[in-house]
C-alpha cells in the first residue's frame, strides 16, 4: 500500500523567486532535451540517451545565451533530462 502526504507550502518572496527560476531552468532543459531526442528519432531513427543529453547539457551551459543554467543547481538540471 502506498501513502500520500499533502503539505501546504508558504515560501517567502525570496524562496518563491528562487523556486520559480530553478523550475524554469529545469523546464527549459527538459524541453530542449525532448526536442533533440524527438528530432533525432524522426530524422535519423536514432535514439539519444541520457549520456548524450547530459553531454549536450554541458555544452548548453557554455553557450552565452544559456549561461544562466550553470548558476542553478546542477542536480535539478540533470534530473530534467
Amino acid at each position: 500500500m502506498e501513502k500520500a502526504y499533502s503539505f501546504r507550502f508558504y515560501p517567502t518572496p525570496t524562496q518563491e523567486s528562487l523556486l520559480r527560476r530553478t523550475l524554469g531552468c529545469v523546464r527549459l532543459v527538459y524541453n530542449k532535451a525532448l526536442h533533440v531526442r524527438t528530432q533525432a528519432w524522426y530524422e535519423r531513427q536514432e535514439r539519444v540517451g541520457y549520456v548524450q543529453t547530459s553531454s549536450m547539457l554541458t555544452d548548453w551551459k557554455k553557450q552565452e545565451e544559456l549561461d544562466f543554467l550553470a548558476l542553478r543547481f546542477v542536480l535539478c538540471n540533470e534530473r530534467g533530462l
